[in-house]
C-alpha cells in the first residue's frame, strides 16, 4: 500500500508537460485504481494534501503579484502593457491539469467506509479547488470549456467549444456554495487548510469580483442581475463576519498591520489563510532579497499618485492640503496613516542591526521604497532566505469585500461603515473614521473618473491601501474597467532640483543626489541618481516628479481584459474561438 501511495503523489504533483489532451484523459488508474487510492480516510487526506501543494500560491505569487498595477512600479514595464510581447504565440496559463486531479477525487471518493458528512466534507474541499481553479480561468480567458467529469480520450467533449462565462460562473457559484455547506466548520489556527470559513471568504472573494465585472463591462452584454452576485457576497462576507472567528489585529497603530506580513506563524486572529514558512525547516522564499537587491526581482516601488491618496491621521484628505503636489519626501510622510509607514520606508526607519533604513536608491525608483514584505535584518536583503508566511485570506479583505458589494447594492448603512472602513482606518491610527458625504475629486481624476458615489470612492481607496502589494490590484482593474489606468507613466517622489544635495532622514547628512550626470568629485554616502532624459525624466525638466521608463509607450485596450487563447489549442482544438482582438 506504501507503494500505491508513492504513485499516488506522483500523479497528483504531475507537472505541466503534456497537451490540453493530455491533461484531460491521461488515466490517473493506469497504475492504481480508485478502490486502492481511496481507501479510507487517511487516502483521502493524501490526495487532498496534494491539491494544496498545487493549487495554493506560494508566498512569491502573492507578494510579487502587484507587479501590473496602477499603483505599484516595477523596474521594467510588464510584457503585457507592452504592445506586440504578448501574442496567442507565447501567451501561458492554459493548463488544466488541476482540473482533471479534482474532478478525478470528486468522481471517485464515495466508496470510502467513512460517514456522509466526512466524505461531503472531503468532497467540498475539492469542489472549493474547482471554484477556485475555474475562477482564476475564467479571470484569463473569459468563456473557457467546462468540464466535471474525468474524461476518455475518445470522449466526445474532449474538443468542445467554450461554455459561456455566464454557466462558467453559476457552476463556480455551486461549486463554492457546496464548500461552504459542507466543509468543516472547526478553524484551522495554522492559517494553512481549507474550512468554511475559508471557502466563505473565497465566495465573497469570488461573488464580488463577478458582480462588479457584470455591472462595468456592459459592453459583453452579460446577462444575470449583477446585484445577485452582490447579495451573495454581501451574505458570505456577514456569515464569517458573525461568526466570531476571526477579527482585525490591533494595538500600536504604528506596528499592527505590518506584523501580519513578517512574522513567522500566522496570526489566525485574522489571518484566514496562509503560504506558511518556517526558518527552522529551512522552507524559505526570497520577498526580503526580491524587494532589497538593487540586482534582483522587480524592486517594486508605490507610484506617486498613490502615496497621495493615503490620507492625513486626522481622517482629512492629503491632496486638499494646500501645495501638497510640491511637499518634498520628509515633510510629505508626517503624519499619515500609520500604514504608509508599514508600507515604504520612512525617514524614521531602523534595521534590526539598528542601521537607518531610509528609501535606498540603489534600489527603489520612486522613492517609496516598498517593506511590508520585507524582515528587518538586513542579511535577508541579498539571500534567498526569509520565512515570514505570506497571507491568502485576510479578514481585512472580507470586511472590504462586504463594504463595497452592500455600497453597490446601495445599502451601506452607518453601522456597516463602521465595522468595515471605519475599523480598518481605527487600526491604522486614524482619529476621525467618519462616512464622508462629498465626493473626492482627487480619486476621480486621478483613477475613477466614472464613479461619483463618495462612499464607493472611500472604499475603493481603503481597498487599494490596505491589500497593495498582495496581488488584489490588476483583478480589481479588471473587474472595475479601469484598464486605462495602467497607461499612466510610472511616477515617483517630488525632487525640488537637479544637483541638489537631499538629507532623507534629517539626520544633517545628504543621502541622494538627482543629476544629469555623475559629478566628478562625490559626497561619500550619497547616493546618485542619473535623471537621463530617455527612461527617467523630472516632470517639470530640471525639476518636479520622477518618471520612469518614460520611452516605453504602454497600452491597455479592451481586448487586454482577456489573455488570447494559444494558438496551439486552437489547432488542437478547431472549436475554440479567440479572444476578441487578438
Amino acid at each position: 500500500m506504501k507503494n500505491y501511495f508513492l504513485k499516488l503523489i506522483f500523479l497528483v504533483c504531475a507537472g505541466a508537460l503534456f497537451s490540453c489532451e493530455d491533461f484531460l484523459t491521461k488515466d490517473p488508474k493506469d497504475k492504481l485504481t480508485a478502490d486502492q487510492a481511496f481507501a479510507s480516510e487517511a487516502t483521502l487526506q493524501l490526495y487532498i494534501n496534494g491539491l494544496y501543494a498545487n493549487m495554493l500560491p506560494a508566498a512569491p505569487a502573492i507578494y510579487s503579484g502587484d507587479v501590473m498595477t496602477d499603483i505599484t512600479v516595477p523596474t521594467v514595464v510588464p510584457d503585457y502593457l507592452l504592445a506586440g510581447n504578448i501574442t496567442e504565440n507565447n501567451v501561458t496559463g492554459w493548463t488544466w491539469t488541476n482540473l482533471r486531479n479534482l474532478n478525478y477525487f470528486i468522481q471517485n471518493n464515495h466508496n470510502v467506509n467513512i460517514s456522509a458528512a466526512a466524505k461531503n466534507h472531503y468532497s467540498g474541499i475539492a469542489r472549493f479547488f474547482r471554484a477556485y481553479f475555474y475562477f482564476g480561468m475564467v479571470k484569463r480567458f473569459g468563456d473557457v470549456p467546462w468540464y466535471n467529469t474525468t474524461l476518455d480520450v475518445a470522449d466526445s467533449t474532449l474538443y468542445k467549444a467554450r461554455d459561456r462565462r455566464e454557466m462558467i460562473m453559476d457552476s463556480v457559484l455551486a461549486d463554492i456554495n457546496f464548500a461552504c455547506n459542507n466543509i468543516y466548520a472547526t478553524k484551522n489556527t495554522t492559517g494553512s487548510t481549507v474550512t468554511k470559513w475559508v471557502a466563505l471568504a473565497l465566495k465573497s472573494r469570488i461573488c464580488l469580483f463577478e458582480g462588479t465585472f457584470r455591472k462595468y463591462h456592459t459592453e459583453l452584454s452579460l446577462t444575470g442581475n449583477p446585484n445577485d452576485w452582490f447579495a451573495a457576497a454581501a451574505d458570505a462576507s456577514q456569515q464569517l463576519m458573525s461568526s466570531g472567528q476571526y477579527s482585525l489585529v490591533t494595538g500600536n497603530a504604528t506596528s499592527a498591520y505590518r506584523s501580519l506580513f513578517i512574522n513567522e506563524t500566522p496570526n489566525t486572529q485574522e489571518i484566514i489563510l496562509a503560504s506558511v514558512y518556517n526558518n527552522s525547516l529551512q522552507k524559505w522564499h526570497a520577498s526580503t532579497y526580491w524587494y532589497n537587491s538593487p540586482t534582483t526581482g522587480s524592486r517594486l516601488s508605490l507610484d506617486k499618485h498613490f502615496v497621495n491618496t493615503y490620507l492625513n491621521i486626522d481622517g482629512s484628505r492629503f491632496t486638499d492640503k494646500a501645495g501638497y503636489d510640491t511637499l518634498t519626501y520628509q515633510r510629505e510622510i508626517v503624519n499619515r496613516d500609520a500604514r504608509l509607514g508599514q508600507t515604504v520606508r520612512l525617514p524614521t526607519y531602523v534595521r534590526s542591526d539598528g542601521s537607518l533604513g531610509f528609501p535606498n536608491f540603489n534600489v527603489t525608483i520612486t522613492g517609496y521604497h516598498t517593506m511590508k514584505f520585507s524582515l528587518d535584518n538586513p542579511y535577508y536583503d541579498s539571500r534567498s532566505e526569509s520565512y515570514n508566511s505570506i497571507p491568502i485570506m485576510r479578514y481585512a479583505e472580507v470586511l472590504l469585500n462586504y463594504a463595497e458589494a452592500k455600497s453597490e447594492l446601495g445599502t451601506l448603512t452607518a453601522e456597516d461603515w463602521d465595522k468595515t472602513i471605519g475599523a480598518l482606518r481605527k487600526r491604522a491610527g486614524i482619529t476621525n473614521t467618519a462616512q464622508p458625504t462629498v465626493a473626492d475629486a482627487y480619486l476621480r481624476a486621478n483613477f475613477y473618473p466614472g464613479i461619483s458615489d463618495p462612499v464607493l470612492l472611500e472604499i475603493r481607496r481603503e481597498r487599494g491601501i490596505e491589500l497593495v502589494g498582495e496581488g488584489f490590484r490588476f483583478d480589481d482593474l479588471l473587474r472595475w474597467k479601469s484598464g486605462s489606468n495602467l497607461e499612466k507613466v510610472y511616477t515617483g517622489m517630488y525632487v525640488p532640483g537637479l544637483n541638489q544635495l537631499i538629507d532623507l532622514n534629517s539626520d544633517g547628512k545628504p543621502d541622494v543626489c538627482f543629476v544629469s550626470s555623475t559629478p566628478a568629485s562625490t559626497v561619500s554616502g550619497v547616493v546618485y541618481v542619473n535623471i537621463n532624459g530617455t527612461v527617467s525624466k523630472l516632470s517639470g525638466g530640471t525639476k518636479g516628479n520622477l518618471l520612469w521608463n518614460v520611452n516605453q509607450v504602454k497600452t491597455f485596450g479592451d481586448n487586454r481584459y482577456f489573455y488570447p487563447i494559444p494558438y496551439s489549442e486552437i489547432q488542437l482544438n478547431p472549436k475554440l474561438t479567440q479572444n476578441t482582438g487578438w
